[in-house]
């Protein structure tokens, strides 16, 4: 076992000294022995709640990392933070305290550490937000780290056939249309969420647990196994462990997060269809870390990497099913074969990305390596870089007269990859559902829902249009979506220009269009236009007197002066 020096480390402060005896008196009311006081103190951060599946298996996990930091020589201290969780925010006003948590997570993970002077951090997330939220933490505190994802629910079953919250989220859609019962919905219902776990598709919370082991702040195959196998304490165990070794070896987050392995982060994003929803993690991730990247960036590396997986929503495929077909092992081992990834970077393992093709075990307390896969196990689900589904990895940049905007095209037909038709400008996403519901859109247009972004509503996710514009698609009529605000990762089917900056409260152009412009968005050339003669000499609508009182928006108050665009991350500390 190792030995720490503790007069180098923070938690002297603490714990060091004939002064500090009254600091030493509440560790031991809380059980620790002079012994414990004496090792490096590591936090154990979870962000475990009872709101959603997400959550409710990272106390457990955390447990089990305790064990590892104190087998190897540590004195762990375990705390919560909170999260707002999408998949219930989703649809009301809820959705204003999303992105906010973000950076709640990460304020509040690096006030306790510094606060109490912990030595060293291992991050357990389960949901959207927090996972981005507790590695930017790490990053900004710079003490070694590592992080694990909670794991992903299983699949439930509905009619013989795997399925998902998003075939719930979906049936809604066919239920406002008249095309499922009310019975047939609520049985989906019942069975579509068996375990816990966050939503088993590639959406943002897979992506960003894909990430973490790309970046190289997570164990090897720790992302890929679901939240309720017993194997997943595993992972923990080696987590609190491996934390430990990095302090031996002072390795640090920012030796870890560097330009490189950030290309390497957005590389497996677009190789996997992940969610759009990185394009602002993964800025912010690097702003912590004293990095600019942007989207053009993101686009550019997406335009030259293959999509090589097919998973939810791209795919029929869910996360479990990608991972038991060889999991993000076979996608770096390929990806490095073909020189799609930079090797040579810093992991919480040292050096070179190779090692995270194999998967890691223990024997007799000693960490070892089994061979990942080499191959697909199943290519429908995962192939070969030299045997894409798509040449590209679907995100591209979009551009034009209204601003900047994101697009994820790797779920789109490409029949509907240049869609040309007047726009409907709604307020709130209610008014589009409440249209259809009332067969007052039956036709070719583009949604246009501005003053949705960080500075005005906190940019929601508004992924409750999904299954209508889905169906209104399936009708055969031609549809899009523009707006300041995000979508969630679960989406793709309809094009959507998302992410808008400058988001409309800032003075951004997607704030003048009307009811009825003829718009034009191209995922082909990458262009938003709107056609009107007038449009750039158009004022800006002022929203600010009418949409920023109540339903807890003073709360944001502060949020909303200081966040910056989304290209830049929708930052509050930058």
């Amino acid at each position: 076992m190792a030995k720490f020096n503790k007069k180098k480390l923070p938690s002297r402060h603490t714990s060091l000294g004939a002064d500090r005896a009254p600091h030493r008196s509440f560790y031991y009311a809380m059980g620790e022995t002079e012994k414990d006081v004496a090792k490096p103190f590591v936090g154990v951060v979870s962000t475990w709640n009872e709101a959603a599946p997400c959550n409710i298996a990272l106390m457990r996990q955390a447990q089990s990392v305790k064990k590892g930091v104190r087998a190897s020589g540590g004195t762990p201290r375990e705390f919560c933070t909170i999260t707002v969780t999408d998949g219930i925010a989703m649809g009301h006003e809820g959705m204003k305290s999303s992105l906010i948590s973000r950076e709640v997570i990460a304020d509040s993970t690096e006030l306790t550490v510094r606060g109490h002077c912990y030595d060293a951090l291992v991050g357990i997330a389960g949901c959207d937000k927090s996972l981005p939220a507790l590695m930017m933490a790490m990053v900004r505190l710079n003490v070694p780290s590592v992080f694990i994802y909670g794991g992903s629910i299983l699949p439930g079953q509905y009619k013989g056939k795997d399925v998902t919250v998003v075939d719930v989220f979906e049936a809604v859609g066919k239920h406002s249309a008249g095309q499922m019962t009310a019975k047939e919905l609520r049985k989906l219902e019942l069975v579509a969420c068996p375990s816990a776990g966050a939503c088993g598709g590639q959406f943002t919370a897979n992506t960003m647990a894909c990430v973490s082991e790309a970046i190289g702040l997570a164990l090897p195959y720790s992302a890929g196994t679901p939240a309720p196998y017993e194997e997943r304490d595993k992972y923990a165990l080696l987590s609190g462990k491996t934390v430990m070794n990095l302090l031996q070896k002072n390795i640090r987050p920012r030796d870890i997060v560097t330009k490189k392995s950030l290309e390497n982060a957005a590389t497996i994003v677009a190789a996997t269809g992940g969610s759009t929803n990185h394009t602002i993690h993964l800025i912010a991730m690097a702003r912590a870390a004293g990095i600019i990247i942007n989207w053009d960036d993101m686009s550019d590396l997406s335009a030259v990497i293959p999509l090589i997986t097919r998973m939810y929503p791209n795919g029929a495929a869910d996360v479990n099913h990608f991972h038991a077909s060889g999991g993000m092992g076979f996608v770096i081992h390929t990806l490095l074969a073909h020189g799609l990834l930079h090797e040579d970077v810093t992991t919480i393992l040292g050096n070179g990305l190779t090692t995270y093709t194999q998967e890691p075990y223990i024997v007799s307390k000693t960490l070892a390596w089994r061979d990942g896969a080499k191959e697909s196990l199943n290519d429908s689900i995962i192939r070969d870089a030299s045997n894409p589904f798509s040449v590209d990895g679907g995100i591209k940049i979009i551009k034009g007269n209204i601003g900047r905007s994101v697009v994820k095209t790797a779920a789109v037909s490409t029949e509907h990859f240049i869609i040309e038709a007047p726009a409907i400008v709604f307020n709130e996403q209610h008014e589009l559902i409440t249209a259809f519901k009332n067969n007052e859109l039956n036709k070719d247009f583009i949604a246009v829902l501005p003053f949705q972004g960080p500075a005005h509503k906190g940019m929601p996710e508004l992924h409750q249009l999904t299954p209508t514009l889905t169906i209104l698609q399936k009708k055969g009529f031609r549809v899009a979506l523009v707006t300041d605000g995000r979508m969630s990762g679960a989406s793709g089917k309809v094009p959507a220009a998302i992410h808008m900056s400058p988001e409309a409260s800032k003075g951004g152009s997607i704030g003048k269009i009307k009811t009825g412009d003829l718009l034009t968005l191209n995922c082909i050339d990458g262009t938003l236009t709107c056609h009107e003669s007038d449009f750039e000499q158009r004022a800006t609508v002022n929203k600010e007197s009418t949409d920023q009182i109540g339903l807890g928006r003073e709360l944001f108050g502060v949020f909303r002066r200081q966040v910056t665009d989304s290209e830049q991350g929708a930052c509050t500390l930058f």
